[in-house]
């Protein structure tokens, strides 16, 4: 009897906790359920492909609509679209009020909002819009892309609060992709896109064909020597039937 009033409290205690937990992870899937960028970080300097990430938090409604309004404090020359299945894109280029410099050209316009139309994120899904963007600033900590979630019943949820000083989260935050220093060793910024990719794949593929051809060249050799060995056992096992026989005979 003891050993079980010591037993009961436990999984009481065990239940609570439970229910808490679950209770808690209700009340805060709501604040996860929004615009976000994909993956949150980049490096200064560089180039990146991100993605949105918009999940539909209705259950009678679906998303039509994504307008994505690129930072104005920070604008970005190169913003190049990946085709969604379904949907249509439209990007919005306008002028600058101070030219940007790239590579040593001064580009005096860049894109300014991208709108994805034409397609659904039903309800219990969600749906990735890729952008490749470009060049990212050396002197930002992180950009903001405020963006409006159109559902087909009018409604329209407004993801464009900056994150709080404080650290905390708005109700309706915008999408922050947080930029950090190049890691060490990279030898600067990656500005040669495919042409640098290009020569790491063939860097990669000429010291593939040499470790292939190092093991062929390996295994061919072991199989030569496991062949003598074999036929030199075989000849051995012989001599000694011959010899056997001799002398029974």
């Amino acid at each position: 009897m003891t050993a079980l009033r010591h037993r009961f409290p436990r999984r009481r205690a065990a239940v609570v906790g439970a229910t808490a937990a679950a209770a808690l992870l209700l009340t805060a899937a709501p604040a996860l359920a929004h615009v976000s960028v994909q993956p949150g970080e980049a490096e200064k300097g560089g180039y990146s492909t991100i993605a949105f990430k918009v999940p539909n938090e209705r259950d009678n409604a679906s998303t039509v609509k994504l307008e994505v309004t690129m930072p104005a404090d920070h604008p970005l020359a190169s913003v190049m679209p990946k085709p969604v299945p379904g949907w249509d894109v439209d990007v919005t280029r306008s002028k600058l009020d101070k030219p940007l410099e790239m590579h040593g050209e001064k580009i005096d316009e860049a894109v300014t909002k991208v709108t994805w139309t034409g397609g659904k994120v039903e309800p219990g899904t969600f749906q990735e819009f890729p952008l490749s963007v470009g060049q990212l600033p050396e002197d930002a900590d992180r950009l903001v892309f405020k963006a409006l979630q159109t559902y087909d019943n009018k409604e329209v949820v407004r993801w464009i609060e900056e994150p709080a000083k404080d650290g905390s989260e708005p109700e309706n935050p915008a999408p922050v992709l947080r930029l950090s220093e190049p890691a060490e060793g990279a030898g600067g910024h990656s500005h040669g896109g495919a042409e640098d990719a290009g020569k790491a794949d063939a860097q990669n593929s000429d010291a593939g064909h040499s470790e292939l051809a190092a093991e062929s060249g390996t295994g061919d050799t072991t199989a030569r020597v496991l062949g003598g060995l074999g036929l030199a056992a075989g000849v051995a096992g012989l001599v000694v039937a011959l010899l056997s026989r001799r002398r029974s005979a």
